[in-house]
């Protein structure tokens, strides 16, 4: 799907090519649904063609905290249990 967004010329700065801005934009949607729990972080990283790392980063610089419950540790501890009785 392509969607096109217009924004006025004076909410741009002249130095920024169309292309840079178009990222942005595209990162700060990313970022917003993964900090609405809407995306997760794999799926921001897809979207963006980025690695999970680099997606993390971009969520570390954007000051976005990490979507991660007692129940996510929980989940992670029972599949490290299993992994070490093998």
């Amino acid at each position: 799907m392509k969607i096109s967004v217009s924004t006025p010329d004076k909410f741009v700065p002249h130095s920024d090519a169309i292309e840079v801005v178009s990222r942005q934009m595209l990162e700060a949607y990313a970022i917003e649904n993964y900090r609405q729990e809407k995306m997760s972080l794999g799926r921001v990283a897809e979207h963006l063609e980025l690695t999970v790392d680099e997606a993390h980063a971009i969520r570390k610089d954007q000051k976005v905290p990490l979507n991660y419950n007692e129940e996510d540790l929980a989940r992670g501890r029972r599949t490290i249990e299993m992994f070490l009785k093998k």
